[in-house]
């Protein structure tokens, strides 16, 4: 199938059945990121564009900013300035041993999700009569 057989049509843009409403999976990214080491808020937009979730997509680093600050607030991140001696200051975020046991609960949360997900798109291509990839549906 062509890349343009695929594409949403132009009043299908920003519907949520194009799957770019999907901002919910950001806390768990920023969490998975920051479990690898330290990282300033543009540092973790780039990381987290190159998951495969996101398909090279780099979220808005203003939202970015905007979780941290509610994730900081709940004690999932800590954050330090980086003073080093070249560029200015830039703040640092890492993950904290809550944000650790919040990134296990997301393991099991998105396993169920993924199951659920599955089920339903089982559903959807039924109803849609569209084939599944394995040609069992």
């Amino acid at each position: 199938m062509s890349a343009t057989k695929t594409r949403p049509k132009e009043d299908l843009i920003g519907c949520p059945c194009t799957g770019q409403t999907l901002d919910k999976l950001i806390q768990p990214a920023i969490l998975a990121v920051l479990a690898e080491g330290p990282l300033h808020g543009y540092g973790l937009a780039e990381r987290i564009a190159a998951l495969p979730a996101f398909a090279g997509d780099r979220p808005d680093v203003s939202g970015i900013y905007r979780f941290l600050k509610a994730m900081h607030r709940k004690g999932l991140v800590q954050s330090a300035w980086d003073v080093s001696e070249s560029g200015p200051a830039k703040k640092t975020y890492q993950i904290t041993a809550a944000g650790q046991q919040c990134l296990r609960l997301w393991t099991r949360t998105l396993q169920h999700h993924q199951q659920a997900v599955t089920a339903l798109l089982d559903t959807v291509r039924k109803a849609a009569k569209v084939p599944s990839p394995s040609g069992r549906g």
